[in-house]
């Protein structure tokens, strides 16, 4: 249909030089009648989308693909027509039909890129400003514009899949467990109402029945703080809610922060179960390699650095060197040593496997090389011995190059991987936690 469409557009653009035996008034009242109707109603023939949002995308991702025919097929048309000689060189002619063509065409374009522009999620920051920088090289900008309409069309087909599955299955609760959910972040990040930490995930449960709760625990402090922490935050939701314990699902180092507290802080009694995702349960070999060679004195300036930087969003009293000595295997040893799990809460944990340093986004893909190097495979952070703890263990990746990073696990960036869907990966965790009592 786009097609068509755009044999259309490209025709009423050009109908001046193909046709001049009708009265110019026809020929621009056709010739705007088929750019208004594409133009306000690019979506008419589709079906209907599940959200207003894909819909507007969709028709965006629709105008561009017109562009791009259309454009083709009028350069087609001019040098079909006088090469073959059906059309006569008249300079004012030409010049009418170059006004048709540019007006016809930039209101197309513009009306779909601004459209992506504003809907799109999947394309981000970066490629947005290469699109703008590239407008204007040639060829670079037809690139660009292609590798855009790809992304846009997975977007659409995979979003609306998304919601339609949710609709269908809205009436069962699926993640409605006995007990909330309590989110744990990792280091050097809070928990933050204008950025989730979590992503898309807490809402993509919320909508198939799962109450969620968050930590707030410090972005950087010592272990046992932080579990102290966690253990005030359990108790003050339970206290807030007629809910007796709470399923934990903590990242990175809240998975020893949250063990920590059901050990040393008496939690166990209002903890259900505990599902560590991407945590370095065994420690970092390469942070141990750091911090050796680390000089004292610029260990204690990039300290002081953090922790008047992590005050200013948010922590009360941060203490950037003993979160970073707490990730180190010796120091992590010493903590499985002293931490032992405890009875009646159920243990769990997942991992995965960045295949490549370019596969993760920056800043947490950078490490990956190094990483390797001292722990193996690994996410980005954290190697594959770490990961596993307690009674179920999930290892994640894909094929190709891509992988699944730190970030990747907790939707840090909103990105749709192929091959692996955050969100729904969620969704079934928790629906095993609530098949399983909790």
């Amino acid at each position: 249909m786009n097609i068509l469409l755009a044999a259309f557009y490209a025709l009423s653009s050009n109908f001046y030089m193909l046709n001049k035996h009708l009265p110019i008034q026809s020929i621009v009242m056709i010739a705007l009648l088929i750019g208004v109707w594409i133009n306000l109603l690019p979506g008419l023939w589709c079906k209907k989308l599940e959200s207003r949002q894909l819909e507007q995308l969709r028709n965006g991702n629709n105008l561009l693909i017109i562009f791009l025919i259309s454009t083709s097929m009028t350069g087609m048309i001019l040098f079909g027509g006088y090469q073959f000689n059906l059309l006569t060189w008249d300079l004012k002619v030409f010049l009418m039909n170059l006004l048709y063509v540019f007006l016809f065409e930039f209101v197309l374009f513009w009306n779909g890129i601004i459209r992506i522009y504003l809907y799109s999620k999947q394309i981000g920051i970066k490629w947005k400003v290469i699109g703008i920088l590239c407008g204007m090289i040639p060829i670079a900008h037809l690139i660009i514009l292609i590798k855009m309409i790809k992304v846009i069309k997975k977007e659409v087909d995979f979003e609306n899949h998304k919601l339609l599955c949710n609709k269908q299955r809205q009436q069962e609760k699926i993640c409605k467990t006995k007990y909330p959910i309590l989110f744990v972040h990792g280091v050097f990040f809070r928990d933050s109402n204008f950025f989730n930490y979590w992503g898309r995930i807490p809402e993509e449960l919320e909508k198939n029945g799962a109450t969620v709760f968050y930590g707030n625990q410090e972005s950087a402090a010592s272990i046992s703080k932080c579990g102290e922490e966690l253990a005030m935050r359990i108790k003050e939701i339970l206290k807030e809610t007629n809910f007796e314990k709470v399923n934990i699902i903590a990242h990175s180092k809240g998975g020893l922060d949250s063990r920590y507290a059901l050990s040393k802080c008496g939690m166990d009694q209002y903890v259900a179960s505990l599902t560590t995702i991407n945590a370095p349960h065994r420690g970092c070999e390469f942070a141990d390699f750091l911090l050796e060679k680390i000089n004292e004195k610029l260990m204690e300036k990039i300290a002081e650095k953090y922790n008047s930087t992590l005050i200013r969003f948010g922590d009360r009293m941060p203490n950037f060197k003993e979160a970073v000595y707490d990730l180190t295997s010796k120091r992590a040893k010493e903590f499985n040593e002293n931490i032992k799990n405890v009875e009646n809460v159920y243990y769990q944990s997942t991992g995965s496997k960045l295949n490549k340093l370019t596969g993760g986004r920056f800043p947490l893909n950078l490490t990956t090389t190094f990483v390797k190097y001292f722990d193996g495979p690994n996410d980005g952070l954290v190697g594959y011995r770490s990961f596993e703890w307690g009674e179920n263990y999930i290892y994640l990746t894909v094929n190709g190059k891509r992988g699944i990073s730190h970030g990747d696990m907790i939707d840090l960036n909103r990105e749709n991987i192929e091959g692996f869907d955050v969100r729904e990966f969620y969704v079934q965790l928790v629906r095993e936690l609530k098949n399983k009592g909790f």
